[in-house]
This record gives structure tokens, sequence and C-alpha cells, in this order.
């Protein structure tokens, strides 16, 4: 593999292995819905939930610790699931670059905006959280 750095690609595949593993139904962490946002807010309304929207960067080392380290934790996992249809983003692909230009308050990563069922704001929160910040940060939209 000429031109590629093996501990790029190393820690590129453990993201990529943290990213699967989180969108996996079933298993332990919050579930993040693997479609559009555009579906993710059709799946709110008809389950009569807010949007928990992460907004990252493959490149972003706060978005990894939170992907392995903030989601992962039960108490989140359950409150978020309960509560939420979440998703996650890459805003620099798919989806993601219209999304930055509707969504002007996604100004760094990770943006973890909090949402109506209608794709309106409520919250807008910039960097990373630990479980419990992420938690109360949470309960105060809901």
């Amino acid at each position: 593999m000429k031109g590629i750095n093996p501990l790029n690609l190393a820690c590129m595949l453990l993201w990529i292995g943290a990213l699967s593993s989180l969108r996996a139904q079933g298993q332990d962490g919050v579930h993040f819905f693997d479609g559009t946002l555009k579906e993710a807010l059709a799946k709110a309304q008809a389950e009569k939930k807010l949007v928990f929207f992460d907004a990252y960067a493959s490149w972003c080392g706060p978005c990894k610790e939170m992907a392995l380290h903030v989601y992962t934790e039960s108490a989140v996992a359950e409150y978020f699931n309960d509560k939420f249809v979440s998703i996650m983003v890459d805003m620099e692909k798919g989806e993601g670059p219209d999304l930055i230009k509707k969504y002007t308050s996604i100004d760094g990563y990770p943006s973890l905006l909090f949402m109506n069922n209608k794709g309106q704001v409520i919250k807008t929160l910039l960097g990373s959280r630990d479980a419990p910040a992420l938690l109360a940060e949470a309960k105060l939209v809901h």
C-alpha cells in the first residue's frame, strides 16, 4: 500500500469499526439511525421523538472519543434510545455538505444538534462532552 501510512490506516479502521458497532441494532450503546436526516426526521415524527444529530468529520479526534466512550455508556444509551432518533452524519461526505449549509449552527466538530421532528434546531452543542455532561444537556432539551 504505497503512499498510505500504516498508523493512519489502523486509526481509520478502528474508527470505521467503532461507527459500525454503534450503528448495529441490538448492540450496547446509542442506536444511530442508518439513513438520511430526512428519513430520521420521518421516523422521529412516527415515534413522537426528538432527533439527536451528531455532525462529525472522520478526522475529528474528539468525535472518535465520543463514539468510543460516551455513546457506549449505558445511561446515555438508555436515555437517547428512549427519547431520540439519533443520527451521525459525516459532514464531508454524502448529504453532509448540503446539511452544513442548511444548519448554520454547525461551526466545528463535533456539533451536536438537538432538533424537533420537523428539523428545527432546539439546541446546539459545539465540541465533545463526557457522558454525564451530554446526558444532562439532553435532559434539559427533553
